[in-house]
């Protein structure tokens, strides 16, 4: 377990009863995939914008509740990437260590199993990193549930938009070869890829899952490569969306659009890859050109010497704001107060102004973002400015 006061010193840290944080502190909770297969992207999305959040929280003296400043003190758990794990870590800052509120998990399958928690003690879940077409079965479920990265469906239709843009330009043909990660987010995406892509006249002449922490990827490659497609389209987690790059390239996989998912975004895959991936195509990006983007983007570089990943780590760090504006706007943190604060409001955020429909549903993200000349911009998204337009991929150079 670890306990935390980012941003404070470390006098502070200790004298809690000092003038700057006299009020109780309000106690937020987390499990995080410190070890396993999800520790890549915890680490990158998720665990610096906590950090980030909290400093500048307590930099000004913590949350205004009731006439108070109350800090905020950090409570995290590893879960190993082990879904029994996060869920008996998440009873247990519930129960035993009697948080005040809980953040979401990393990842999709992990919101989903932690919600019925996160429901049975009223805690609000604004669980960024998940893509679902279940969001109005699971907010009516769950009322205290919030979705701000998208549904399974708005990010195929990106992916298809996209590819239309390409093929109607004469870069890519019909034939996509398509592959997932067997877990609940590559499971879901696949499924509507494969109502979708072939109602846009497109034909997927390869279409393969593999086991999430599947090392290997070279036959998977090899089997694309096969089919002889235009498109290469992967719905993977950061591993596989590393590996499945390093061998396109082993490979010289000539395809006029190459699209992984989950890491395509972050500053280290531009840094192991470098050039070669300049055209790469991958889930979600960001538009720089945005005030709150640009202004997200200098305070994360200041706290950690270097810039946030180019997709969800800005969601992330705006679902944070999100709860951090409902607890000074509901002036409490009663739990089920909170909730409606954020079901009736809109909020300043990083990635813009968000507010949530009648299913909790955010209708303002990124769906796909392309590596052009060194960036990551958005190039398709759901009621948010894109920062460019989609170009061809032209080899591995």
């Amino acid at each position: 377990m670890r306990k935390t006061f980012f941003g404070a010193t470390a006098l502070a840290a200790v004298l809690l009863a000092s003038t700057a944080f006299a009020a109780d502190p309000i106690k937020i909770g987390r499990v995080v995939h410190m070890t396993g297969p999800g520790a890549g992207g915890d680490a990158v999305s998720h665990t610096p914008n906590v950090e980030l959040w909290v400093k500048q929280v307590n930099d000004r003296g913590g949350l205004k509740v009731g006439g108070e400043m109350r800090p905020i003190e950090m409570v995290e758990y590893d879960d190993k990437t082990n879904p029994a794990e996060m869920i008996k870590a998440v009873q247990r800052l519930a129960t035993q260590d009697d948080v005040d509120f809980l953040l979401s998990p990393w990842g999709t399958g992990f919101n989903a199993a932690a919600a019925p928690i996160f429901a049975k003690y009223g805690y609000p879940q604004i669980s960024v990193t998940n893509i679902t077409d279940e969001i109005e079965e699971l907010s009516g479920r769950f009322p205290g549930m919030f979705f701000t990265l998208g549904s399974t469906t708005g990010f195929v239709e990106g992916l298809r938009d996209t590819l239309n843009t390409l093929r109607d330009s004469g870069a890519i043909g019909n034939k996509v070869a398509m592959v997932n990660v067997a877990d609940s987010f590559g499971i879901e995406l696949a499924a509507v890829a494969r109502e979708v892509l072939p109602e846009a006249g497109y034909e997927i002449v390869f279409d393969k899952s593999y086991p999430l922490g599947t090392a290997d990827l070279s036959p998977v490659v090899k089997g694309a490569k096969a089919a002889e497609p235009d498109a290469f389209v992967a719905f993977s987690y950061p591993p596989d969306t590393f590996a499945l790059t390093e061998q396109a390239i082993i490979e010289d996989l000539d395809v006029g659009a190459f699209y992984t998912a989950v890491a395509t975004a972050f500053p280290a895959y531009a840094g192991k890859f470098g050039s070669k991936i300049e055209g790469n195509l991958g889930a979600g990006g960001v538009n720089h050109d945005l005030d709150s983007m640009k202004a997200y983007r200098a305070a994360f570089n200041e706290l950690h010497g270097n810039f946030p990943e180019n997709w969800a780590a800005a969601t992330y760090y705006a679902g944070l704001q999100v709860l951090g504006q409902a607890i000074e706007g509901a002036g409490t943190t009663d739990r089920e107060a909170v909730i409606d604060y954020i079901k009736s409001n809109e909020f300043d955020t990083s990635v813009g102004t968000i507010s949530f429909d009648e299913h909790n549903e955010s209708k303002h993200y990124w769906t796909v973002g392309q590596w052009q000349d060194g960036a990551f911009n958005a190039v398709a998204g759901v009621g948010v400015p894109v920062g460019a337009e989609p170009a061809a991929k032209a080899g591995w150079k």
